[in-house]
């Protein structure tokens, strides 16, 4: 009965290849055994030997050979074949493995994603497609099985990206006596039905949008506070170090017209104030006729004579005379300044000592 209790793994590749392999190391460690296999019934059995062996550490742990019947017998003996160590017949469409799902298509339509695939050529009735999906924020692979070779699913996001892969499963125990299932197919990435390379990319746009909105803030701050800063400064220098005028914009005319000789500008200037201030004095007044002719026969009949006069009394007693020097003055806050002097005349002229 120890026979019978070895464990195998029986594989059998969409009735295309069988794969049995044993536990060689563990179940016969002395020595290297032999594999067998025969796919015909009744007494006249052929027997072929292993064409592919599976190696563990230089031991035989394996055998593949071709599909050729539902029904399978197999026997492992020692290295020269004399004994048998163990035997086992089977049905080898219970233990089939199917191939990928062949020409996968998404369709999109508003939430819901349909996913279908061709339908092979044998046992469809034992066959479920399975999908299974997950978004970017989901840890856990989300499974929708139905009958081959269709399923549909409602419910997605179109603002999320989904990785969606898909199997073709064998039916337990009814077609199969080994829960088998066949190799996913390649992972895609779909968003608002569109297929994506990765959910990547979409975590990687957001995240440089991200970036870049935070680098457009920041420099804007940035900015912000220079100006500030800026606006500080220019108010402290004027408190503690205030502008000095540039002595070439307020005395343009000294370089300009005098080639910066200052005493030369200075003199021009003070011809030019007296000038202004004569334009401005009061008209001087004119001194009557009788007066002027009295003056000159006086003047013919005793020549050249001076004549003093003063004014302090002349001022305060209202002379004529007086009022009419007064006239050659500027103003009357002028003859007030004068009017502790003593004015000599001489012809028309009248010297002030």
């Amino acid at each position: 009965g120890w026979k019978d209790a070895i464990s195998t793994t029986i594989i059998n590749f969409n009735n295309e290849k069988m794969q049995i392999t044993w536990a060689a190391r563990e179940l016969f460690p002395s020595e290297n055994v032999s594999f067998s296999y025969t796919f015909d019934e009744g007494k006249h059995k052929v027997w072929k030997p292993c064409p592919t062996y599976l190696l563990d550490q230089d031991y035989n742990s394996g055998c593949l050979f071709e599909a050729e019947g539902p029904t399978l017998a197999i026997s492992i003996r020692n290295s020269n074949g004399s004994e048998e160590l163990f035997s086992k017949r089977l049905k080898s469409d219970f233990y089939i493995k199917p191939n990928r799902p062949e020409n996968v298509t998404f369709f999109w339509k508003e939430d819901t994603v349909t996913v279908s695939c061709n339908k092979p050529e044998r046992a469809v009735k034992c066959l479920r497609l399975e999908v299974q999906y997950k978004s970017k924020f989901d840890k856990d692979w989300q499974s929708r099985t139905s009958k081959c070779c269709s399923v549909g699913e409602q419910g997605f996001d179109p603002r999320k990206c989904y990785s969606f892969r898909v199997r073709l499963k064998r039916l337990v125990p009814y077609c199969n006596v080994v829960d088998y299932s066949s190799d996913w197919e390649a992972e895609t990435f779909w968003m608002n039905g569109t297929l994506l390379d990765s959910c990547d990319d979409d975590i990687k746009s957001q995240s440089n949008t991200v970036i870049v909105l935070s680098c457009l803030l920041a420099v804007l701050l940035m900015i912000l506070i220079l100006l500030i800063l800026l606006c500080k400064w220019q108010r402290l220098q004027k408190s503690v170090m205030p502008v000095i005028p540039d002595p070439k914009y307020i005395f343009a005319d000294v370089f300009s017209d005098h080639n910066g000789n200052f005493q030369e500008w200075i003199d021009k200037t003070e011809h030019a104030m007296v000038r202004t201030k004569l334009e401005y004095e009061e008209p001087e007044c004119i001194i009557e006729a009788e007066s002027q002719q009295e003056d000159e026969k006086n003047s013919d009949k005793q020549g050249p004579q001076e004549k003093i006069f003063s004014f302090s009394g002349a001022a305060e007693n209202n002379d004529p005379k007086a009022a009419q020097i007064a006239c050659l003055m500027p103003t009357s806050n002028t003859i007030a300044s004068f009017a502790g002097f003593q004015v000599l005349m001489n012809d028309d002229m009248y010297v002030m000592l």
